[in-house]
């Protein structure tokens, strides 16, 4: 892996975890996907809420 990847990937990885310290245990996994996307802003990343995609 070169190290443009492994520091992406060591950022996301950082901001997972930090997303889930944040709140603490016990809350809907919604809590923690708009914890995780506000940590991911904060790091400079550009996240989207989690979407339901609708199949026909």
């Amino acid at each position: 892996m070169n190290l443009k990847n492994k520091e992406i990937t060591e950022t996301i990885t950082g901001s997972t975890f930090e997303a889930h310290n944040i709140p603490g245990y016990g809350f809907f996994e919604k809590v923690y996907q708009r914890a995780k996307q506000v940590e991911l802003l904060r790091r400079g990343f550009t996240a989207y809420p989690i979407t339901e995609l609708k199949l026909k």
